[in-house]
């Protein structure tokens, strides 16, 4: 390294000046000044060098480029001693000018950097002593350097400390880009967009990618000012979002920035309906609507005019938006209600007062049957009739298909509650529902239509398996064509779009879905397709998937959602004939078997599909005595949460032979028989007898 003494000497000897200050006066004095100056600046040059070369020995600078209007992230660790944290003070500097500090948790940015830096020293992937430079404009070119210090340490200083140099590119239009700003509702907004040049060049602004014109109300709260700048007086929640100015010349350059103007404002409830109809008997959700910006903190409910506290009332406990969920509603939660949301700023005050109505859901008082069946050009005719339970009102019927595609166009019509059909044709064939809806449910009563000399039998037995990520579905064909193939509708449970994947060969009776969402139940329906179009949709069949291994629930709470569905289907459910009666086995489900209530058995005659009997068991078999024979029969088996949720196995169909008529009827034959021949051994032997007893009596005349 150089010394700075040395350096002195040599610059004097080379001037051939002696060295005293006394003789550089005397012998020049008309240039004495102006040698004595340029020495000077040697010399703090020099020193300069010599400190900068000492410093950069250690760590060089880094030079880093960036656009205006983008930002930039200038990386400064903190090195502290021994590891361990200590108390720092923390400097930005500028060509020499300070630009941000950080002194016991207070920070303060200076001049133009208002706004524009952030402290990232919660970041893992940057150090502690890191900034965010946002909005980049021209006077941001430069040197700038990071200084680290510690106050209660001597000495204060230590490795600590990064230069970094600016360049910034591409300002040939824009010079101040605007800023992004925090605003309380109703206070003006200002946003920069300074030209080059504003006789040469025009600015547009955008809101969203959306032309600032073409919001009516914005653009008249809003002015752009002679170069360029936009200020919006006053501010509305709505608008929220990313401002562009978008600056463009006479040769048709365009350059562009964007800065994000979050309003903030107290927590307002944006909709209350004067009544809400919730079904007695089932579960319900009160829902506040409102807006909230910062995010909500609290959410206060009033019953009645009193304050109204869930977790004091059985069965009614809070959502995690702050909705009332009621378990199973009854007549005491009507009332007049009302809901107070508060954030960091406070409230804009309760919502107007909601009525809550408990009211019955519907009930059919005519069903459709389960199976219509016709010919091809026949017509069909479904009666369905409901009434509300109160007998007040009279429920909307309304008749869909249950594939989710349209009643025939031009040759359906219904009369009150039963829907006709007419002409019927191929695609006619399916299951359709009719619902009936009051003010607090729907219900659905089904029945198909099913079209002579054409099987419309869905896929059916439909079982699963699963990992974390994907779930394998099986089923057996509903009959045989020479051109078949399936589709598979699947959607997460409580999702309310369908997604489809088709699987081409007639021969794979199984499809594997993946980029699933772990621990979490999906649904599925297999249709068939052959040449005559749609075939018939399965019965829906739900299956989860298997939590992954180092899931956790987040702060020791489980989604309450998630936690409401968490349980699988029984597995591997089977009948089988044992020896006078019929025995269903199943095998435990592999997820939320704590969750586990017990199971429960039903079973249907089929082609009807007629519920015939259910039983409730916590065992994994159940014995079936008294079965009618000759008969076909479909069993499933549920598995019941303690959250009441059900999640059913795949289907089983066994025939009931008849035994017992066969039994009856052989046992008769042979006692038919027996009798014959009794009756033919007594005619044998009386006749034998009358034939003995004559040939005595000729005997005896003789």
């Amino acid at each position: 390294m150089i010394n700075m003494q040395q350096l002195l000497m040599t610059a004097v000897r080379c001037s051939r000046w002696p060295v005293g200050g006394t003789a550089l006066v005397r012998r020049r004095p008309s240039g004495s000044v102006a040698h004595v100056s340029l020495l000077l600046a040697l010399v703090t040059v020099l020193g300069m060098v010599e400190h900068s070369q000492g410093y950069l020995d250690d760590r060089q600078p880094v030079y880093l480029e960036a656009k205006i209007g983008s930002y930039v992230i200038l990386d400064c660790p903190v090195d502290f001693p021994q590891d361990e944290p200590i108390p720092y003070v923390l400097h930005w500097n500028k060509d020499n000018k300070p630009v941000f500090t950080l002194y016991d948790g207070v920070l303060n940015a200076y001049e133009t950097f208002i706004g524009r830096v952030t402290l990232l020293n919660n970041d893992i992937l940057y150090g502690k002593a890191s900034l965010n430079l946002t909005s980049i404009r021209e006077s941001d070119n430069g040197w700038y350097e990071c200084k680290v210090i510690f106050p209660n340490r001597v000495p204060n200083k230590r490795n600590n400390g990064t230069w970094f140099h600016i360049s910034v590119l591409g300002g040939t239009l824009l010079r101040i880009p605007p800023v992004n700003q925090t605003v309380l509702e109703g206070d003006p907004a200002f946003f920069h967009c300074v030209v080059q040049n504003s006789e040469t060049m025009f600015v547009e602004w955008y809101k969203d990618n959306v032309s600032l014109l073409e919001y009516y109300d914005l653009s008249h709260r809003s002015m752009m000012g002679p170069d360029g700048s936009l200020t919006i007086n006053p501010t509305q929640m709505s608008d929220l979002g990313f401002f562009t100015c978008e600056v463009r010349n006479t040769a048709n350059d365009t350059q562009s920035a964007s800065a994000y103007l979050n309003v903030q404002y107290k927590a307002k409830v944006v909709y209350a309906p004067k009544e809400v109809y919730i079904p007695f008997g089932e579960s319900a959700v009160l829902d506040c609507h409102f807006r909230s910006n910062p995010p909500l903190k609290n959410l206060r409910w009033e019953k009645d005019g009193f304050l109204f506290d869930p977790y004091n009332v059985q069965g009614v406990f809070y959502n995690r938006n702050g909705s009332l969920q009621f378990d199973k509603v009854d007549d005491s939660h009507a009332g007049r209600y009302s809901c107070t949301p508060y954030n960091d700023l406070g409230t804009d005050g309760p919502s107007p007062i909601i009525n809550v109505i408990v009211q019955r859901p519907p009930f059919f008082t005519i069903k459709p049957k389960l199976v219509y069946v016709t010919k091809m050009g026949g017509k069909v005719e479904m009666h369905c009739d409901a009434r509300d339970r109160d007998g007040y009102h009279v429920p909307q019927i309304l008749w869909v298909k249950k594939d989710g595609s349209l009643l025939p166009y031009g040759r359906f019509s219904v009369n009150g509650g039963n829907l006709t059909i007419e002409d019927i044709v191929e695609s006619d064939r399916g299951i359709y529902g009719c619902q009936a809806t009051n003010e607090a449910a729907t219900v659905t009563a089904d029945a198909e239509i099913m079209i002579e000399n054409v099987s419309p039998r869905a896929p059916y037995n439909l079982t699963g398996n699963s990992t974390d990520t994907s779930i394998t579905i099986r089923w057996a064909p509903g009959y045989i064509r020479q051109y078949l193939e399936y589709i598979i509708w699947y959607r997460l449970a409580d999702a309310p779009e369908w997604r489809t994947l088709k699987v081409s060969n007639k021969h794979i009776l199984e499809a594997t879905i993946t980029n699933l969402q772990p621990a979490r139940e999906y649904e599925f329906m297999v249709l068939c397709q052959d040449n005559y179009g749609d075939g018939m949709f399965s019965k829906a069949f739900r299956y989860f998937t298997k939590p992954t291994e180092f899931e956790q629930p987040e702060n020791g709470l489980t989604d309450a959602l998630l936690q409401f569905s968490q349980i699988g289907s029984p597995r591997n459910f089977n009948v089988r004939k044992d020896q006078d009666n019929f025995v269903a086995r199943w095998e435990p489900p592999e997820l939320g078997l704590d969750q586990l209530r017990f199971y429960i058995l039903r079973w249907w005659i089929e082609p009807q599909h007629k519920l015939h009997g259910s039983a409730e068991t916590s065992e994994t078999q159940y014995i079936l005595e008294n079965l009618d024979e000759d008969e076909m029969y479909t069993f499933q088996v549920f598995a019941l949460s303690t959250t009441n949720y059900t999640s059913g196995s795949n289907e089983f169909e066994i025939y009931a032979y008849p035994y017992r008529r066969v039994k009856v009827m052989t046992v008769s034959g042979v006692l038919i028989l027996l009798f014959c021949l009794v009756v033919i051994s007594t005619l044998l032997y009386m006749k034998r007898n009358r034939i003995r007893m004559l040939r005595e009596a000729e005997n005896v005349k003789i």
